[in-house]
């Protein structure tokens, strides 16, 4: 592994902003090219899944990745500790790379069903539970923490990136050579990552943030990691206002953002305006932190946008026209990606190194593991209650993520370090 003292990469960090260094931009690069390879596997697979198979059973291979990465996140946080993130995220993009590209090429020379696309979910699923906590424990491990803020805005506008890339991509490559064709394409663009990534430096972690033994076991670590989150100031709360703010955000924004689309006869296209609102309001959030750096009075900014975000929230299901449903919805994007991105850089800044993989872990298994619970909930509730009083009932609940942050001293008055 490529190595620089912790000292040798603050220096360079204070001498070049984030978005100014190579070694940042190499990793930046590596993340896009990965996440668009993700987009572009997902079309693939439900493309796939979709042609070989019923509604119902697509609809299985697509959920079958969910359970193995919620079940396993945890153990993941706890690989990208003890072996490095490098390392982990090196590996996990070189399985999935493999995967793909196996699937592409089995369907290249035969038509397999519904099993082989089965499996490389359940692979996918498997390895995103250790490729996650790695990706967030990379970039405390890169650059100094005072650009970790701008790092954070340079992510949220490589994600926006993939995602608006991704999608024509596999629909381009179904289009041209049908499913094999696009899986091809998605395991090209993951590889692009690997020796991006190997030319990334890491820095050395001080002695002060190596935690315990090497011969301990898995469990103790886990454990110990858990500890650390439940007795910390900033972190223990912060994960709480995070887990709100997602419990509130996720069913408005998924299935009820469908729902209301089809209630107000908007159609498609109307509701593809509405996502596009939202999309721009969060590239613009991200592009803000990747250019200004830092905001000062980190716990106030993300109490207050994830505030002024379940207000546009709630008041998303009573506007009376697309326009000005895209108009909230550009202000939801502007709160969620501010505050996200707040978020992150809290998490990152406020833990030890040596603990950011499960730190991760913890945050993303509630993001990607119990939020997404409240898109059935919420799809029931509309059905019982109508758009109206869930949207504002979410909108409630992701407001309480911001009352928290408010109420709790310590990550009211949290600061980003400069």
């Amino acid at each position: 592994m490529t190595t620089v003292s912790a000292t040798s990469v603050g220096r360079l960090a204070v001498e070049r902003p984030a978005h100014r260094d190579a070694n940042v931009l190499r990793w930046l690069a590596a993340y896009t090219s990965s996440m668009t390879g993700d987009n572009v596997y997902y079309i693939a697979l439900s493309w796939a899944a979709v042609r070989a198979g019923s509604p119902a059973q697509a609809g299985t291979v697509m959920a079958v990745s969910a359970l193995p990465r919620a079940l396993l996140m945890l153990g993941g946080g706890v690989v990208a500790d003890r072996f490095g993130p490098r390392k982990v995220v090196i590996g996990s993009d070189a399985v999935r790379c493999a995967a793909v590209l196996t699937v592409a090429a089995l369907l290249f020379v035969t038509s397999p069903g519904l099993w082989p696309l089965a499996v490389l979910a359940l692979v996918f699923g498997t390895v995103d539970a250790v490729f996650v906590p790695a990706v967030g424990a990379l970039p405390a491990r890169i650059t100094d923490k005072g650009q970790l803020t701008r790092v954070q805005g340079l992510r949220g506008l490589a994600y926006r990136f993939a995602s608006v890339v991704g999608a024509p991509l596999g629909g381009l490559g179904v289009a041209v050579g049908g499913a094999a064709a696009a899986f091809g394409l998605a395991g090209l663009l993951i590889a692009v990552s690997v020796p991006l990534l190997l030319a990334v430096r890491m820095r050395e972690l001080p002695p002060a943030d190596i935690t315990g033994p090497r011969d301990t076991t898995a469990w103790r670590d886990l454990v110990a990691g858990l500890r650390y989150i439940r007795h910390h100031r900033v972190l223990a709360p912060l994960m709480l206002a995070i887990g709100l703010g997602d419990l509130g955000f996720v069913g408005p924004f998924n299935v009820g953002l469908t729902l209301l689309a089809d209630e107000r006869g908007w159609g498609a296209s109307g509701m593809g305006w509405v996502l596009a609102g939202f999309g721009t309001g969060a590239a613009a959030a991200s592009l803000l932190l990747a250019v200004r750096g830092r905001l000062p009075h980190a716990g106030h900014v993300a109490a207050y946008a994830i505030l002024a975000g379940s207000v546009a929230i709630g008041a998303l299901a009573y506007v009376p026209g697309v326009v000005a449903a895209a108009g909230i919805a550009l202000l939801v994007g502007l709160s969620a990606g501010l505050s996200g991105a707040m978020c992150g850089a809290l998490l990152q800044t406020q833990a030890d190194p040596a603990y950011l993989g499960r730190v991760t872990a913890v945050s993303m298994l509630v993001s990607l593991g119990f939020a997404p619970l409240s898109m059935p909930l919420s799809a029931a509730a509309i059905g019982a209650w109508g758009t109206g009083p869930v949207f504002v009932v979410s909108a409630a609940v992701c407001g309480l993520g911001g009352v928290l942050a408010l109420c709790v001293r310590d990550l009211r008055r949290a600061e980003l370090p400069r």
